[in-house]
């Protein structure tokens, strides 16, 4: 089986903005309006956010991002898996991916939001199984039972 391939993507491409938009009618499938946080194509091109994708032979697998909160804080955006790819370790190898992108440009924190109901388990779990424990609200985030924030030290 080839390689994934993980780098920087445009969140405009073609294939991108079809996963991204099932990625957002997942989070409103499942989360009221309020607490849906998921960005679309043009939020993944703020300044402050580097988008990337995981491709196999060219094929778009998943997405994630890095949101730069400050000098030493990153919040992990957009992560998402193509339905047909799940269980493959995309989502892990992802993760993964931007765990390292943060550490190499010196952050200490990486943090993020996500869904308390079920259909969220399986991101929570890989979450948690890389260390990731809840944390209060951070950033532009509100209590909400159904959103919990989750916080990883990468240094210090």
């Amino acid at each position: 089986m080839p390689d994934l391939v993980i780098a920087e993507d445009d969140p405009a491409a073609h294939d991108v903005r079809e996963l991204l938009a099932q990625h957002l009618r997942f989070a409103h499938e499942h989360s009221p309006p309020e607490d849906v946080y998921a960005l679309d194509s043009e939020g993944l091109r703020r300044d402050d956010v580097t988008f990337f994708s995981a491709r196999r032979d060219g094929a778009l697998l998943g997405v994630g991002a890095l949101r730069q909160l400050d000098a030493s804080h990153a919040e992990l955006k957009s992560m998402h898996t193509r339905i047909s790819a799940r269980g493959e370790g995309v989502g892990r190898a992802l993760l993964e991916h931007l765990l390292a992108v943060a550490r190499d440009r010196g952050c200490e924190r990486m943090s993020l939001e996500t869904g308390t109901m079920d259909a969220f388990a399986p991101a929570r779990s890989l979450y948690a199984s890389v260390g990731f424990t809840p944390c209060a609200p951070f950033a532009d985030y509100r209590v909400s039972p159904n959103s919990v924030c989750m916080t990883l030290q990468l240094a210090g």
